[in-house]
């Protein structure tokens, strides 16, 4: 090659990069006003269980299954391309070849080994063999919850990472690595919903990546996965940027950056999308979608998600140890009052903590505690219940119209002669505390895959939040929550549900539901966008269209 031809190779390299820069450049981005990013100031599954950590994860991690998040929420390829049962305990797949880590590294079956090993996932604890889980749970041998931070590896792990890992894969032996593309869930004991797990929690990261971290937070903060964005920059309470993952293996993102803003106040939010200072806005309360769709510019979509808004109850406090106490505020609330005046009849009351999207597992004949406030006073008159105060611990507008739920919930209890005291509380760490008495508080309850122990066990059960909490515990529930999760029998699954929703909806009351969840959201009306009743905002080149975006 001559001198001169090298020349012009050489220029027609710089003008194929400046081409590319350039349409980098001229790509639109998306910015999102959000109640809160992230609970916990970090952004990893394992540390941030909450509804606004999943409306943003999918967007930074992959996962080997998919939901199908705007569709029927079916099972779909993700960073597996196909799965199969090998038996009751164990699920094979096969991992999608080149997929790129946002590193550049390429993913094979050595990373998700590594995923849901003990350095990254499971630390000191053990899998839970069947029978186990019922004699353990309460005592300071439980293996879901290490008592202090664990060191394998150059990284430690926050004790909240290994205890939420045990919550989502009580059982789980390991994953072996059959060959490069090829890896084998084995669980201790049978599981019929293991491929429902997968899609709840399979986020693959690099492991080199992690093993070359400062330490867990850093690593928390600025995580390196597989999915369409990567993070750019991050400041917990204050915004979030995602730029696109160029080699992200379902289509590179048509977006020059994602940026998450905090913005807690709901008119700050609206008023902000009006102005053309945001694209979207989360949480949109009904009594303001008329405002936004007053401008023709912008409308509000959304709706009932897979979340149904709870109140959960400690029966350690001296007046909530008799269960006619707790079973009285189930019946003392008027749940269709509720969604009239709050939400507009946008949504509905469930027939209890489950969803009809269950299928064979979903209890029709199921309903909520019926509003009966003659009988409510008739279990407070037999409890000898005296009028104490009673804490009602609430946060403010975590949950949109959480506030004036909290209100309506008081005045309600009041009415049947409870004495109960609404406590605004500023974080999740003031609703948990224990320096003084817990009763009431304000939560809620996912099922991200369609059977009940994505939801009753995985939140109530014996390794699920309220127990590890110390709130509740029921010996009966969680021997069925045994049962729940390694029968294979769908006749007794059924049977064992059902007798779990009786134990904590009414004999021994654990929680009592309130409505089903709803999210709206403001946006451009020009933004071709499809909300998900998963939580998550999809931002993917499969799920957005910008009117400026080239296709």
């Amino acid at each position: 090659m001559t001198f001169s031809s090298k020349i012009v190779t050489f220029a027609v390299f710089i003008s194929a990069v400046s081409m590319s820069i350039a349409q980098q450049t001229n790509l639109p981005s998306v910015r999102v006003a959000v109640q809160q990013i992230a609970n916990s100031g970090t952004l990893t599954p394992l540390r941030e269980q909450s509804n606004v950590g999943s409306r943003t994860f999918p967007m930074i991690y992959a996962s080997l299954i998919e939901l199908d998040r705007q569709g029927d929420l079916s099972l779909k390829p993700g960073l597996a391309t196909s799965w199969k049962r090998i038996d009751d305990y164990t699920v094979e797949l096969k991992l999608r070849q080149g997929v790129k880590f946002h590193n550049g590294d390429e993913m094979t079956a050595e990373d998700v080994a590594f995923t849901f090993g003990p350095e990254y996932m499971f630390g000191t604890t053990k899998p839970i063999r069947v029978g186990q889980v019922a004699s353990t749970i309460g005592t300071s041998t439980n293996p879901g919850t290490p008592a202090a931070a664990v060191k394998i590896s150059s990284v430690t792990l926050p004790p909240e990472v290994p205890a939420v890992a045990r919550r989502m894969w009580p059982s789980l032996e390991q994953v072996k690595v059959i060959d490069k593309y090829t890896v084998r869930f084995i669980n201790l004991a049978p599981d019929m919903t293991l491929e429902g797990r997968i899609a709840r929690s399979s986020e693959i990261i690099s492991k080199r990546a992690f093993l070359a971290s400062k330490d867990w937070t850093s690593w928390a903060r600025n995580p390196v996965a597989a999915g369409p964005f990567k993070i750019k920059e991050f400041k917990p309470d204050n915004y979030l940027i995602l730029v696109p993952h160029e080699a992200y293996f379902a289509g590179k993102p048509t977006v020059k950056e994602v940026r998450y803003q905090v913005v807690p106040e709901v008119s700050g939010r609206v008023n902000g999308l009006l102005s053309g200072e945001y694209d979207f806005v989360t949480d949109v309360p009904p009594d303001q979608i008329k405002t936004i769709e007053a401008n023709p510019k912008f409308e509000v979509v959304g709706g009932p998600v897979l979340n149904h808004r709870i109140i959960v109850f400690d029966k350690n406090h001296p007046q909530l140890a008799n269960p006619k106490i707790r079973l009285a505020m189930s019946h003392a609330i008027d749940r269709e009052s509720i969604v009239k005046s709050l939400w507009a009849d946008r949504t509905t009351v469930p027939a209890g903590l489950q969803w009809e999207y269950y299928g064979p597992m979903f209890q029709k004949s199921w309903t909520v505690p019926k509003y009966d406030p003659s009988l409510a006073m008739k279990l407070i008159k037999e409890s000898g219940y005296k009028g104490e105060p009673i804490p009602f611990r609430v946060l403010n507008n975590y949950y949109t119209n959480q506030v004036q739920t909290a209100q309506v919930l008081t005045e309600m209890w009041r009415a049947v002669g409870l004495n109960v005291e609404l406590q605004m509380k500023e974080n999740w760490g003031q609703i948990f505390e224990t320096t003084s008495p817990r009763a009431v508080r304000d939560w809620s309850n996912s099922a991200p895959f369609n059977d009940p122990i994505s939801s009753i066990v995985n939140q109530h059960g014996p390794n699920g939040q309220q127990q590890q909490m110390g709130e509740w515990r029921n010996s009966e529930f969680n021997t069925l929550s045994t049962l729940l999760e390694t029968s294979t029998n769908t006749g007794n699954r059924q049977r064992a549900f059902a007798r779990m929703l009786e134990i904590a909806e009414r004999e021994d009351p654990a929680y009592t539901v309130l409505h089903r969840n709803v999210v709206f959201y403001g946006k451009r009306k020009d933004i071709q966008w499809k909300w998900s009743p998963t939580f998550t905002m999809d931002f993917r080149a499969s799920n957005l269209r910008m009117p400026s975006t080239k296709q």
